[in-house]
């Protein structure tokens, strides 16, 4: 059965001067689900949220939160969610265990703080000050702060920005935890196997419109070359040939940093493309040093959607 939808959006716009940030998205997110938006910088992801969680009013469309509307019932909103912002001022005299006391009184409640810092692994820093944390200890309180009036839901912006891989895969074991706790959580962020590892379900966003949405293994089907072949030899081939190959949809051709030549040809059948690749380097006697098959993933889909260009 159907998780039920605790929060419905319909042709959700917002406009700054100039600018169609928002440009008439529509969506929901399910109960004790992780949903991603990725996009580009400047795509509306942000401004989404922002909306969602009700700090910006929408210029057009509906929103419902929890069944309370953001902008007519802020209070309402704020009292059942969470948020984590990518950057955040804590006051500079206070301990990670009085600060906590202190975030919980903000919603009138009282808060069992060391319950809360042994979720993300701080137990042992209660008496410290957020200054004397390391990054990913600073990332993780930002996380356990969220927490603090026991919400529905948690809103995550961009919650492993900085962070080396060790410390942003401890905060994705984190936040699963707390999704298993029944609660649903929002994220937005630009690492591509964070969004692939961690949510259940997608959003892709560009220039204000959703342009694709779904599971990661729904998004990569989508593609016209779900499958890469990747080859690296030492002599050139003739691209134009394995382009001719059987089932190949597209290749491209690179050197590295060594001199060899790397190729990377697209295919939607890797049983039919694989053989003739094979054959065809056997053929013409072209030794290689590596031949890897790899299935497409959420980057592809990404560059295939919103381009290669840098964005401001």
């Amino acid at each position: 059965m159907a998780s039920k939808a605790v929060i419905k959006v319909s042709d959700l716009r917002k406009n700054f001067a100039k600018t169609k940030a928002v440009q008439g998205i529509s969506f929901s997110v399910a109960k004790g689900s992780i949903t991603a938006f990725l996009g580009p910088n400047g795509a509306g992801k942000t401004t989404t949220l922002e909306m969602l969680e009700g700090l910006l009013k929408p210029s057009g469309g509906t929103i419902e939160v929890l069944g309370f509307n953001p902008v007519k019932k802020p209070d309402e909103v704020k009292r059942r969610i969470g948020i984590q912002l990518q950057t955040a001022n804590y006051y500079q005299f206070l301990r990670l265990k009085e600060l906590l006391v202190l975030f919980a009184s903000f919603y009138n409640r009282k808060v069992d703080a060391d319950k809360l810092l042994n979720i993300v692994g701080l137990a042992d820093k209660k008496n410290a000050y957020v200054d004397q944390l390391s990054g990913g200890q600073k990332q993780r309180f930002s996380i356990v702060s969220t927490l603090v009036n026991d919400p529905q839901i948690i809103f995550l912006d961009e919650p492993t920005t900085g962070l080396d891989p060790q410390a942003r895969r401890n905060l994705w074991e984190i936040i699963a935890e707390i999704k298993r706790q029944g609660k649903t959580i929002i994220l937005t962020t630009h690492y591509m196997e964070e969004a692939q590892y961690l949510a259940d379900k997608i959003f892709i966003i560009d220039k204000g419109k959703i342009v694709a949405q779904g599971t990661t293994k729904q998004l990569i089907a989508q593609l016209p070359n779900p499958y890469r072949i990747e080859i690296t030899s030492a002599k050139k081939i003739k691209l134009e040939k394995l382009r001719a190959l059987s089932g190949v949809i597209s290749g491209t051709v690179a050197t590295n940093t060594t001199g060899e030549y790397e190729y990377s040809l697209g295919t939607k059948n890797i049983h039919q493309t694989l053989p003739a690749v094979v054959k065809y380097l056997e053929k013409e006697k072209i030794a290689f040093e590596d031949i890897a098959v790899a299935p497409s993933n959420l980057e592809d889909v990404f560059l295939t959607l919103t381009g290669k260009e840098l964005r401001d």
